[in-house]
């Protein structure tokens, strides 16, 4: 052949390009056709709509206390503890949103539901592969064929799903919603945490205070056996009353040890929610500190707040909205599946023949499948995720109930145990009067020993009573801002 009428490397190149775009013209004209066809089907299945769950418009328990119905500000509400207005608590609570590991855990969890919530959403796109091979193959010399042989080949295939009936939509859009169920699941951590780390910031300080108190109250006892021996020595009084002492004294001493057990546990519990070892907060905790004392007036709301704030009751409604999604996945199994393959390559004997228009390979063309029987597996699975979604709302309505008794139960216990520190308080003012006049009657030789013995054991015990009331009144209304969904933002889980 002459030079001229050989086809230049660059006529083959223009041949396999008009090829290659006409090919992809093809292709785009079903994708286009495709597209325009999804756009106008609705996903099978029910259509989600959030369940209204009718509240009351106030609280049943009369607001008393301090606690007011006024609408609650939510930011300060985000950050419960400043109220209180203990530097160490909010020291605390900041170490314990970097270091818990419950927390560390949930966040785990959010960035799983975000990544299968990818994996889902890539269903709607279409996928490539790319491939290429180099054989070599010799036929056999008993039949003839023993030619020696290398075939190159290269080229990438296509495929999409066309989501005529929704399936994969509604597995994004169940996805979705496991996505926004995780973080609100982190939220409740979150709140969950910050009131653990509360209420035992209370108990430290609540042992500490009847830790002093019943040291008081020994050193108190043990200068009244003191006197008790000198008036015995002095012919003034009888033996029974130095015993009589001495068992008072030590009855208060035997106190002390378990006082000291419960400090302890509450110390390595505060290390162990902030991520740390148990010992490790001693030294900072070591100093004793009044009790957080509450504020004046604390703003509850109405319940129709708690519930929108509540994560684990938002937790429950996305968890439903989920469910709800897989019904129309299981129900597009019913109908069939449309996709567009395709696949376009170059296989030549030699290297030199991908230059070769002769060596374009390509197919597309769409593809259906539809399982025309299976005893009813499908509407069985449908009638399973329907019965699932069933338990979904039922557990979002008592995730509800439950939000709403805790709120309740809140509100009165810190309204009474208030009424309770008040009293205490009185009896115990008066039985200090009460142990000076037994006292200074006995050591005038008015009155038996057994007034004054008795008058020290209700002073400890009305005194060791007021310091338990007193860190009970706070905790009481660090589980109200818990129950009312306190301790998170917005920005939290996201």
């Amino acid at each position: 052949m002459e030079e001229q009428d050989r086809p230049s490397n660059g006529s083959k190149c223009e041949k396999i390009m008009k090829r290659f775009c006409h090919t992809r013209l093809e292709i785009g004209s079903i994708l286009c056709l495709a597209l325009v066809f999804l756009g106008g089907c609705a996903a099978v299945g029910p259509d989600y709509v959030p369940p209204e769950k009718e509240v009351s418009s106030r609280w049943h328990t009369p607001l008393k206390g301090g606690l007011a119905g006024e609408s609650i500000d939510q930011e300060a509400l985000s950050q419960w503890w400043r109220t209180l207005d203990d530097p160490a608590l909010s020291r605390l609570m900041e170490e314990a949103v970097t270091g818990n590991l419950d927390l560390k855990e949930a966040r785990a969890r959010v960035r799983e539901a975000r990544a299968k919530r990818g994996i889902e959403d890539a269903g709607l796109f279409p996928y490539v592969d790319a491939s290429g091979k180099i054989t070599r193959s010799q036929g056999s010399e008993e039949t003839g064929a023993g030619t020696q042989r290398t075939l190159y080949a290269a080229g990438f295939d296509a495929g999409w799903e066309v989501d005529i009936f929704g399936g994969i939509r509604r597995s994004v859009e169940a996805a979705d919603a496991d996505l926004q169920a995780s973080q609100a699941s982190l939220r409740d951590v979150l709140v969950t945490l910050t009131a653990e780390v509360g209420l035992n910031y209370v108990e430290v300080r609540a042992y500490q205070t009847r830790l002093a108190v019943a040291e008081a109250n020994l050193k108190a006892q043990e200068e009244t056996h003191q006197l008790t021996q000198w008036r015995f020595q002095a012919g003034l009084s009888d033996a029974l009353s130095v015993e009589q002492a001495r068992y008072n004294l030590e009855n208060t001493r035997s106190q002390v040890p378990t006082l000291r057990s419960g400090l302890e546990a509450s110390l390595n519990r505060i290390a162990v929610l902030l991520g740390k070892e148990p010992g490790e907060l001693h030294k900072k905790l070591a100093s004793s500190a009044p009790i957080p004392v509450t504020p004046m007036q604390v703003a509850v709301g109405i319940p129709a707040e708690c519930i929108r704030r509540r994560p684990d009751v938002r937790q429950a409604e996305r968890e439903l909205a989920g469910q709800t999604a897989r019904i129309g996945v299981a129900t597009a199994e019913l109908y069939p599946k449309f996709s567009l393959l395709g696949s376009i390559g170059l296989e030549a004997l030699s290297l030199g023949g991908f230059a070769s228009s002769d060596g374009l390979t390509y197919s597309i063309g769409p593809t259906f499948s539809w399982r025309i029987f299976d005893a009813g597996a499908i509407r069985q699975n449908i009638e399973v995720q329907t019965a699932l979604q069933e338990q979904a709302l039922v557990r979002y309505e008592s995730a509800i109930l439950f939000a709403l008794e805790e709120v309740e139960n809140s509100l009165k216990a810190y309204a009474e145990e208030q009424n309770r520190r008040a009293a205490l308080q009185q009896a115990s003012e008066a039985a200090q009067q009460a142990v000076k006049l037994a006292q200074n009657k006995y050591e005038a030789g008015i009155i038996d020993f057994n007034e004054v013995l008795d008058a020290q054991r209700s002073q400890l015990s009305f005194e060791d009573q007021l310091a338990q009331s007193e860190g009970t009144v706070t905790t009481h209304l660090i589980t109200l801002y818990k129950a009312l969904g306190g301790g998170w933002s917005e920005m939290t889980g996201e």
